[in-house]
C-alpha cells in the first residue's frame, strides 16, 4: 500500500477539509430535501424505527438525520445504533450477528457516509448491511465522485489504497438492487494548492492525497501532474479561482 498519513495529521486534514470545503452544508441540504419523503415511505405503518450509522465520524451528520426522522414520526419511539466503518469492526459486527440470529439487527434506515473508500471488498459490504433492511427500509451511500473520481481513477497507482467511487452504481447493478440517485453538487476554492508557501494550500493537498507531506511525498514530476489535473480537469476557473468539482452522490438503496 501506497504510505498514508497518521491518524493524527489525517484528522486535521478532514477537519479542515469540511470547514473549507461546505461539503457538510452541501450533504445537510440534500438531506433536508430527499430525508423527510423517503423516512414517510420507510415508516409507514410501523410502530417504531431502527437507524443504523455506518462509520459515522463525529456522529453531526446522524443527528440531523435521526432529527429529520424523529420529526417526521414525532410520536414514534427510534432506537438509533452507530457502528465504526473500519474493516476490523465490520468483521466483528458479522461475526456478532453469525453468532446470534436472534439479535435484533433489522433496520429501517442505514447510512453509509463516505465510507465506501476503506472497504475491501465493497460488494460484500453493500451485501451484508442490504440484507439487515427490514421491509421498506433504504441503504443510504453517499460518496464522493466529480473531481475526485477523476484524481482517484488518474494517479491510482500513487495515492492513498481507495476505492474509485465510480465503482458503486455499476456494483448495485451487479447485485441487482434497485436505487435512486440524487446528485449534491458543491464546489470550493483551491486556490491556495497552487501557491507551494501556502500552509491551508498544503494541508488542502496532504487530505486530497492522502499524504503526511505531499512535497516530500511524491516526486517533483508527479506533484506537477497531480497539480495540472486538479487545475485543468477537476476545477474550473472563476473570478481568479479555481473551483474543485466536488459532486457527491447520495444514492438510496432500496431493501
Amino acid at each position: 500500500k501506497p504510505a498514508t498519513c497518521d491518524h493524527g495529521s489525517c484528522v486535521h486534514n478532514f477537519q479542515l477539509y469540511l470547514e473549507h470545503s461546505g461539503e457538510h452544508q452541501a450533504m445537510l441540504q440534500c438531506m433536508n430535501s430527499v430525508l423527510p419523503a423517503e423516512f414517510k415511505r420507510i415508516g409507514e405503518g410501523k410502530s417504531s424505527l431502527d437507524f443504523l450509522g455506518v462509520g459515522s465520524g463525529g456522529g453531526e451528520v446522524d443527528a440531523h438525520m435521526l432529527t429529520l426522522l424523529q420529526s417526521t414520526f414525532p410520536g414514534v419511539p427510534v432506537t438509533s445504533d452507530i457502528v465504526e466503518g473500519t474493516l476490523k469492526f465490520t468483521d466483528n459486527f458479522k461475526a456478532l450477528v453469525a453468532k446470534t440470529p436472534n439479535l435484533k439487527t433489522k433496520f429501517d434506515f442505514i447510512n453509509m457516509i463516505q465510507m465506501m473508500y476503506y472497504v475491501e471488498d465493497m460488494a460484500a459490504t453493500i451485501q451484508f448491511y442490504h440484507g439487515l433492511l427490514k421491509k421498506n427500509g433504504r441503504l443510504m451511500i453517499i460518496v464522493e465522485t466529480g473531481g475526485w473520481d477523476t484524481l482517484w481513477k488518474t494517479f491510482k497507482n500513487d495515492l492513498c489504497n481507495h476505492t474509485v467511487t465510480g465503482q458503486v452504481k455499476p456494483c448495485l447493478d451487479k447485485l441487482g438492487l434497485k436505487y435512486d440517485e440524487h446528485r449534491i453538487h458543491n464546489e470550493f476554492d483551491i486556490s491556495e494548492c497552487f501557491d507551494p508557501k501556502s500552509k491551508l494550500g498544503r494541508d488542502l493537498l496532504n487530505f486530497m492525497t492522502g499524504k503526511d507531506d505531499f512535497y516530500t511525498g511524491f516526486t517533483p514530476e508527479t506533484q506537477k501532474a497531480i497539480l495540472d489535473l486538479l487545475k485543468d480537469k477537476c476545477s474550473t476557473q472563476k473570478d481568479g479561482k479555481t473551483m474543485f468539482n466536488g459532486t457527491l452522490d447520495c444514492i438510496l438503496v432500496h431493501a
